[in-house]
């Protein structure tokens, strides 16, 4: 299946969207995904952390958002969602100011133009 996609801005006023905030707005969509994440620019020490356990076989959904909160700015960073062996979803955080999403099932990219109406198809 062909995934869409839409982006955004991370910013809203002086508020950052973060990851962990993109992962709960997936809801119950997210919880069963394994995620491997790659982060281009190394920020914080989180992010070679995030990086090494979602190596080989990746991490759950619970364990990436425990090491996300409460606030982890990411740069150039791309989170891979799997259902089984199959990417069904990828958050790519864009030079810390845009979110690209890109989603096997539409209704998800619907769930985030209602809570970012400034989205726009990729």
């Amino acid at each position: 299946m062909k995934m869409k996609g839409i982006t955004f801005c991370a910013w809203r006023g002086e508020h950052y969207v973060t990851l962990a905030e993109l992962l709960v707005r997936l809801g119950s969509f997210g919880l069963d995904l394994t995620w491997r994440v790659a982060c281009d620019e190394v920020g914080h020490p989180r992010c070679a952390e995030i990086e090494r356990r979602s190596a080989d076989a990746g991490m759950d959904t619970l364990t990436l958002l425990s090491l996300t909160t409460p606030f982890l700015q990411l740069i150039d960073a791309e989170a891979r969602g799997f259902a089984g062996d199959r990417l069904v979803l990828v958050l790519q955080e864009v030079d810390s100011s845009l979110w690209d999403v890109r989603a096997a099932d539409e209704r998800l990219l619907d769930e985030l133009r209602h809570h970012f109406p400034d989205a726009a198809d990729l």
